[in-house]
């Protein structure tokens, strides 16, 4: 088996639980978005020098995957997906909204914008932050289209891009407690 495959020289690729979609697909354009995110975060990791954010951040990206598998799959497959995923509830978003809440109270939040680069773990988790942003967007897409079924993904997309917004001041105010 090789990563080369020559199957999507077409301009073609596969969702998860089958069909082939054009490259472009609201699909393909929500979860490589979403890919795109998962990479900034692996780049943040690689770069923070907290522990609780570095922790914090594999425990999301790892998450993500979830949601991805959601974009990645056709809604007439949706029965397949929930045979191997639990899908995103209401439950992963309270967790990442009380994640926010803990460090507003901890780090405060700013009196204005943030221009990214304070350091370049928030850097990078900044730069995630807006990757996640766009997923959000694809992911919409997705949804005004018919094509995912779990609005919880959309919600947990936008509590993530909040989340990263709070864990970059943390990882720049070099504060180490979150939970």
């Amino acid at each position: 088996m090789s990563i080369v495959t020559k199957g999507g020289d077409g301009g073609e690729t596969s969702l998860l639980y089958g069909g082939r979609v054009p490259k472009d697909d609201l699909h393909t354009e929500a979860y490589g978005a979403l890919d795109e995110a998962i990479s900034a975060m692996g780049l943040a990791r690689s770069l923070c020098q907290y522990p609780a954010v570095v922790s914090t951040l594999l425990d999301l990206q790892r998450e993500c995957f979830t949601a991805g598998s959601e974009l990645a799959t056709a809604s007439a497959d949706r029965d397949k997906l929930l045979k191997h995923f639990a899908p995103l509830g209401p439950d992963a978003v309270d967790r990442l909204e009380a994640l926010v809440h803990e460090l507003e109270l901890e780090v405060g939040l700013p009196s204005g914008f943030i221009l990214p680069g304070g350091t370049p773990g928030a850097a990078a988790i900044d730069l995630a932050r807006t990757l996640v942003r766009r997923a959000e967007r694809r992911a919409v897409g997705l949804r005004r289209a018919d094509e995912l079924a779990n609005p919880e993904v959309v919600r947990y997309l936008n509590r993530l891009s909040d989340l990263l917004f709070m864990l970059a001041r943390q990882e720049e105010a070099g504060r180490t407690t979150l939970k």
